[in-house]
């Protein structure tokens, strides 16, 4: 028979599930990782109570920019296939790219890890990938928060979100309210899902089973499918300082049809022609095994576009050009019309 606890006992933290020695560890094994990110306007180090970023004087009227996001439900595909390495991009980008689009280069970028119990060695991948996504997007990591919760997740889950913040001048921002009908709608290519969707993508994946480690068009499917969401913040504030960009559009949830819309006057429509690009593999089988209708992808997935840029229509081959030499894959999807009464403001035809 065992015998009861002593009630007396002297309990600590760790007795209670949460590991401070293992918080102490994760926070110099993330501190190399932070530190490559580093923009000369941060002011301190990580470990303070608050991050401070000094905005720099190239700026005479600068608006800051924010966004927020999480990874959603990729990260229950991450548990299942114990893969780690490309969420910590996803996070960044959901935020970097949103903020992007209304002309802000993106300044610095904090996390929060959420855990039942911390696994050092995951945190750590995870968080690599957050400094590497800062990296590409050129934004300093400049703090975050770990938080260890006992059965608040399940072992072996987590939970991620993040935000950014940038600048612009405010004579810069771009608003879409010049777009106009004539103007061109050019399509820079995705890595793959991103970051949306996957609610729908685990499902089509329980129903067809395939083998994740098998060949799938030159890579396995399960990296095929974990593949990080593309970062296109420098290629983009290239382009904004070479010519005059109008419009740009993240294609995240809500796809094509649904995100276009968003950075359009109400008197026009972006009209976009499904022959302008091929769908890539991956979408061809989600689309297949899960039976899903074309007027679905679009409003689900980026189908292969993972931003939407709008520029006149003298701009446009010139802007293509530049992009395809920054190392994007663009295509000219269509054109802005004039919107008649009742018409959606994005069409896939």
């Amino acid at each position: 028979m065992t015998a009861p606890a002593n009630p007396n006992a002297a309990m600590t933290y760790r007795d209670a599930g949460v590991d401070i020695d293992a918080g102490d560890a994760l926070v110099e094994r993330i501190k190399p990782f932070a530190k490559r990110t580093m923009r000369p306007e941060v002011m301190g180090g990580l470990g303070g109570f608050g991050a401070l970023f000094e905005l720099s004087k190239k700026y005479k009227e600068p608006v800051l920019v924010s966004g927020t996001d999480g990874v959603g439900t990729k990260l229950k595909l991450a548990f299942h296939l114990n893969k780690h390495d490309t969420v910590g991009q996803d996070l960044v980008a959901m935020s970097v790219n949103d903020i992007l689009v209304q002309g802000a280069e993106p300044l610095f970028f904090l996390d929060y890890f959420a855990c039942g119990r911390l696994d050092i060695d995951t945190a750590a991948t995870v968080i690599k990938g957050i400094a590497q996504g800062c990296e590409y997007a050129g934004c300093t990591l400049i703090g975050g928060e770990t938080a260890e919760m006992p059965s608040m997740y399940p072992d072996g889950e987590y939970d991620l979100a993040g935000f950014a913040v940038g600048a612009v001048e405010k004579s810069q921002l771009i608003n879409g309210l010049d777009i106009a009908p004539g103007d061109v709608v050019l399509g820079l290519a995705s890595s793959g899902a991103h970051s949306n969707g996957y609610s729908l993508i685990r499902k089509i994946i329980d129903r067809a089973q395939p083998d994740m480690d098998a060949d799938f068009h030159g890579k396995s499917f399960r990296d095929t499918v974990m593949a990080p969401t593309r970062i296109y913040v420098k290629p983009l504030l290239a382009l904004m300082q070479a010519m005059n960009v109008k419009g740009m559009a993240h294609i995240t949830g809500g796809g094509l049809t649904e995100n276009v819309p968003r950075v359009l006057p109400e008197n026009v429509t972006a009209v976009i022609e499904r022959s302008a690009w091929t769908l890539p593999p991956l979408f061809q089988w989600l689309q297949k095994e899960g039976n899903v209708a074309d007027d679905e992808m679009h409003r689900v997935f980026n189908c292969g576009i993972g931003m939407v840029v709008i520029v006149a229509a003298a701009d446009a081959a010139k802007a293509a050009d530049f992009l395809k030499a920054q190392g994007e894959t663009v295509y000219t999807l269509g054109k802005i019309e004039a919107r008649t009464e009742g018409q959606h403001q994005t069409i896939v035809r």
